[in-house]
């Protein structure tokens, strides 16, 4: 097991190394999604060329352009027909079912099914709780193995995506109780949500955009958590040094990899500046 010296300067360097891989560009040749005069996404490729043999008047140069003449609704139902597009031509890895909010600006412009936001490069947000045991344990689940994304990785203990209207807070809400079991209760006293990074990664199905906002809380001894949703198969409390080992072995999503690496030299952080205190 590596000492505290050591782990320090090897999840700096795992850190360092994840930021700069999820800061790269979109595919070669995606055009812009320009939606009501704003830019909101870049277009992968492959699903570009099927959007433009089935829209070809939209796209404008070297972007798919939705007027600003339209109504919201009217946004809501273009998208939802670029989406349906898509996924009949075998150009999404599944449809969720599920609405999210198309940002541009810090403002949310319209309504996209939530399979179709990497084929257009849509900006998402993803919510995550490092939740630690009163005994200085971190708890960490191991996503199931019928998972879309990721299979069998480890991951934060919760970590899900903000849903269309929903805040950053309602949605960690949300997704404790789905995916730990835990009320509003278990976080009290958690920290702020804040936004640590912004992941961009090329990836075989279009371009990953999604701000990652994380929080921490203390649970009590007796509160363990049980996933209700089956998306995890397994809920353990690890010592940090375990989890660092982890996290080296590269057995961890990419998100969580940033989530709980930064969270473990922030922790390093604040037991220096007690012993010093």
């Amino acid at each position: 097991m590596i000492n505290q010296d050591l782990m320090r300067q090897s999840l700096s360097a795992f850190l360092a190394q994840a930021l700069q891989n999820t800061q790269q560009t979109p595919h070669a040749g995606s055009p812009s999604l320009v939606i009501a005069d704003q830019k909101c996404g870049s277009i992968f490729p492959p699903a570009a060329q099927i959007l433009r043999e089935h829209f070809p008047t939209l796209f404008s140069g070297s972007a798919l352009v939705i007027s600003s003449n339209l109504s919201r609704d009217q946004i809501d139902q273009q998208l939802n027909a670029f989406s349906q597009c898509l996924l009949n031509a075998g150009c999404l890895p599944k449809w969720r079912d599920e609405l999210l909010d198309v940002w541009a600006g810090g403002q949310s412009i319209a309504a996209i099914e939530r399979g179709a936001v990497r084929a257009l490069g849509l900006v998402t947000r993803a919510v995550h709780l490092n939740a630690w045991s009163e005994s200085g344990d971190l708890w960490v689940a191991r996503r199931a193995l019928d998972k879309a994304t990721d299979p069998g990785l480890w991951d934060t203990l919760v970590g899900g995506l903000v849903g269309l209207g929903e805040g950053d807070d309602l949605a960690l809400v949300r997704e404790t109780a789905e995916e730990a079991g835990l009320d509003e209760r278990a976080l009290a006293h958690r920290t702020p949500l804040r936004v640590i990074t912004r992941m961009q990664r090329r990836l075989p199905e279009g371009f990953q955009c999604e701000d990652v906002i994380t929080c921490e809380c203390v649970l009590p001894l007796d509160v363990v958590p049980e996933n209700q949703d089956g998306e995890v198969m397994t809920i353990v409390a690890l010592p940090p040094k375990e989890v660092a080992q982890m996290l080296l072995d590269n057995v961890f999503t990419v998100e969580a990899g940033i989530v709980i690496s930064q969270e473990l030299l922030d922790q390093m952080d604040r037991r220096d500046r007690l012993c010093q205190a």
